[in-house]
């Protein structure tokens, strides 16, 4: 019967009066992303490949119109078996091995988020680090599923590990950036690697089976996302979705480095984010929640003062987290 619950539109949640109005001007988006139907057949791959294209390319269009041209990052990319990563570095921030790596870990689903999309969704969370930021460009399905993008951000992590020693390092992602994020501490304790300084999880797809109680209570009303599973198989590409490395959550989480977690009361991953601090807690890691009040997944778009509050608390985060 739950598969069954009605969906509330988000249009019929009125905003709370406690929130800013940048934040009641963004609920009020009837999707902030534009709406593209799912392709009917999943081994469709030119099908899917198409409709990457067009999500990503809203993506660009939104964050590059809320984005000024001119931000002052000095930036440059590298390689690593012929996948990008950016690197970006405001310019009041040294060039120097001691200048700590943030590597950033791109959301999108899984299968979005490519290219321009990745190099822009890192630009404002770079500008607001005192770090270098690396921006993984994963290859994704349909032509690249799992365990490609986890594969290539254990490669950019070890990368780092050979530059910098793993206190001056730290991980973070949204939404899947967070899956990966997380999947990646997962395969670093199985291959013997060192934790990071710290870990960042926004709004993370930890669990690709929905089992958590918000994809149902929270299903209509986060105006940014719907049930993903047609793109968790796809991108599981035949295995098994309870999988730790596909699914982080029902992987062994001990030794986790401290670990900063955001969503809000709208987002439908609002059940993923607070089953992981719980583990996180109850395996003695130390472990941040923040929720936003009317939060969908991602926050408001970047634009309202609870994104910039958020922004702050991360970075407090992580300047507790540096080394001395």
């Amino acid at each position: 019967m739950t598969d069954q619950l009605p969906v509330t539109p988000a249009s019929r949640v009125p905003a709370p009066s406690g929130i800013s109005p940048e934040a009641q001007r963004y609920l009020s988006l009837e999707d902030p992303f534009g709406d593209s139907p799912l392709p009917a057949d999943s081994t469709d791959v030119e099908a899917w490949t198409s409709w990457v294209a067009s999500r990503d390319r809203a993506i660009v269009e939104r964050i590059g119109s809320l984005m000024p041209p001119d931000l002052p990052l000095e930036r440059s990319e590298f390689q690593l078996d012929g996948v990008t990563t950016y690197v970006m570095r405001p310019t009041h921030v040294p060039d120097s091995p001691a200048t700590p790596i943030y590597v950033e870990i791109h959301g999108g689903g899984l299968i979005m988020g490519g290219g321009d999309a990745c190099r822009l969704m890192a630009s404002g969370g770079a500008l607001g680090r005192s770090m270098i930021t690396w921006a993984v460009d994963y290859r994704m399905p349909p032509r690249h599923p799992y365990p490609a993008a986890l594969d290539d951000c254990v490669a950019v992590y070890r990368h780092a590990l050979d530059q910098r020693a793993p206190e001056d390092i730290f991980v973070g992602g949204g939404s899947a950036g967070g899956n990966l994020a997380a999947a990646l501490m997962l395969r670093a304790k199985d291959e013997g690697l060192p934790m990071p300084a710290a870990l960042v999880l926004g709004t993370p797809e930890v669990d690709l089976t929905e089992s958590g109680d918000s994809f149902r209570t929270n299903l209509g009303v986060d105006h940014v996302l719907s049930p993903l599973m047609p793109v968790n198989l796809l991108y599981a590409g035949g295995h098994d979705l309870t999988e730790p490395y596909l699914s982080p959550l029902f992987g062994d989480v001990t030794g986790f480095p401290p670990t900063f977690l955001q969503t809000g009361t709208r987002d439908l991953f609002l059940s993923n984010t607070v089953r992981m601090h719980r583990k996180l807690r109850a395996a003695g890691i130390e472990a941040e929640l923040h929720v936003g009040e009317a939060m969908p997944h991602g926050g408001f778009g970047g634009t309202a003062p609870e994104d910039r509050e958020l922004a702050a608390e991360q970075a407090l985060f992580l300047e507790r987290h540096r080394r001395r």
